[in-house]
């Protein structure tokens, strides 16, 4: 045996071992190639069934290395409908293009492999190279390609899971346990709404704790509106076990120190809306409490404005949204402007994050909800809050307040004449009234000047002539005394506002 097929065999060697290293990496597959590139001194590629050129060694080519690897695409076609394994064929500009194909087509009836194809070197020893490297890079394509399936996959599922959490939020809860019902668990008829502040990384360690404490029973959806957050709906024990919603809250920031935890009181699926806004006011409290998780503690709804008179406002408020005929049949209907006008309310300028619609498609919706309603929804927090109460009496469980006979209806009321009622009076006492009763005075004084300057921190900061700071801190601080959320969406601003107007105090 000659010195010439020894150094052959130890090139051999080497080549397979730089392969085997390069698989390990996380880009294997653009590594390899871009490897086989510098190898041969020509362009390697990969190219699918179709013809179509699935990876090179860079993962953004230029125009020159399309052009190239077009040319290796158009050589693979005679060898693939005569099933050659591999080959080596004259291209364009007379050169050499060699391939290898990445397996056998599935028996079973699966995908056709790719090509392994290198454009340019004219030389016999590319042959054996192409022949180790198809190998290797056959099982770092197919591991790379369940990657992307199982990535797809669970895309599907989270944007599944969103749409169920959607359906509730607006009340479709038929159709939202059809869909649940199909990629399981069914939906709980009742449940606590934990919403779990938490580093990205570890969303997915918290679902699985979460799942493992409920025993899968769980529903959890990773926030659509906020990164940071994850969202479960926990159904309560069976009939005779101890209740864990301490427990399972202490465990998950005991395992990740950074969450904060607000979960809310017990709610059948239709108030599933309610319950997150419960939750995400516990976690107001949750971020400063030494345990790091808070329950919802307090009832303020607005069960007291939904009289047969409040009923008829907000229908009259709401009737040109109701009545609204869209001049293009792609154009929002009825429901949709609702739906935009409820997540703009609760999530501002992320609602399009919910909504999954461009920010300028939200923006003209706004415009015309604004238009249509007579109101200034963009920006002023009367308008906002007027919206508010109308959507909350209009989605009023019927048993809520009944509208009388037609003979007997009222006469729609003013907004105005509506909190001047008793009922509307003793509610708005008790909104401010943990605020007064805590004190010092500066605390609900800072509230009262933020409503009247539209919720601008700013503004109020100014009117009293205190920091920027010093005013959010005394914001903080009610957040603590009323266990609602004003900082961050959805926020209580829009009760404390209606509370601030029925007091006659704006």
């Amino acid at each position: 045996m000659g010195p010439a097929s020894s150094e052959a065999r130890a090139d051999r060697a080497a080549d397979v071992l730089a392969l085997a290293r390069l698989a390990a990496e996380p880009e294997a597959v653009h590594a390899i190639l871009a490897w086989l590139t510098r190898r041969t001194g020509g362009l390697a590629a990969l190219i699918g069934p179709t013809g179509t050129v699935l990876a090179t060694p860079e993962p953004d080519p230029g125009p020159e290395t399309l052009a190239t690897a077009a040319t290796a695409a158009s050589a693979t076609v005679g060898p693939r409908r005569r099933g050659t394994p591999s080959a080596v064929l004259g291209g364009e500009g007379g050169h050499a293009v060699h391939l290898a194909r990445l397996g056998h087509a599935d028996a079973a009836g699966g995908d056709e492999p790719p090509y392994l194809t290198v454009v340019g070197p004219d030389d016999p020893r590319c042959g054996v190279l192409l022949a180790d490297a198809a190998r290797t890079l056959a099982l770092c394509w197919r591991l790379e390609e369940a990657e992307r399936a199982r990535r797809r996959v669970e895309s599907a599922e989270a944007h599944s899971r969103e749409a169920v959490l959607h359906l509730l939020m607006v009340g479709g809860v038929p159709a939202a346990q059809r869909i649940a019902g199909a990629l399981g668990p069914a939906l709980p008829a009742l449940a606590r709404v934990y919403v779990i502040e938490c580093p990205v990384r570890r969303r997915r360690e918290i679902a699985s704790r979460i799942d493992q404490v409920a025993r899968g029973r769980a529903w959890i959806v990773p926030c659509p509106v906020r990164s940071n957050h994850l969202i479960a709906l926990v159904p309560p024990e069976p009939q005779g076990e101890p209740t864990r919603t301490d427990e399972l809250a202490r465990l998950i920031v005991q395992q990740v120190p950074e969450c904060r935890i607000g979960t809310s009181a017990e709610h059948p699926l239709r108030d599933t809306a309610v319950g997150y806004e419960q939750a995400i006011h516990a976690l107001a409290v949750a971020r400063g409490a030494p345990q790091r998780y808070a329950g919802f503690g307090r009832h303020t709804d607005t069960t007291a404005l939904a009289s047969p008179e409040g009923r008829w406002w907000a229908r009259e408020l709401l009737g040109p949204c109701l009545r609204y005929v869209p001049p293009r049949r792609a154009d929002p209907g009825p429901e949709e402007l609702l739906g935009t006008l409820g997540s703009w309310l609760s999530f501002g300028g992320a609602a399009n994050r919910h909504l999954k619609i461009h920010r300028n498609t939200l923006a003209a919706r706004i415009r015309l909800i604004s238009d249509l309603l007579g109101l200034d929804i963009g920006h002023s927090l009367a308008g906002q809050s007027a919206a508010w109460l109308a959507l909350r009496l209009h989605s009023a469980p019927p048993g809520t307040a009944e509208t009388p006979p037609a003979s007997a209806a009222p006469a729609p009321a003013s907004l105005d004449a509506l909190l001047s009622s008793p009922a509307a009076e003793l509610w708005a006492r008790a909104q401010f009234g943990p605020l007064d009763e805590a004190g010092p005075a500066a605390v609900p004084e800072t509230v009262r000047a933020w409503l009247r300057a539209d919720a601008r921190l700013p503004a109020a900061a100014t009117a009293l002539g205190i920091s920027l700071p010093g005013a959010r801190k005394r914001l903080a601080r009610a957040e603590e005394v009323l266990g609602r959320s004003l900082l961050r969406a959805p926020s209580a601003k829009y009760e404390l506002w209606l509370a601030l107007r029925a007091s006659g105090s704006l």
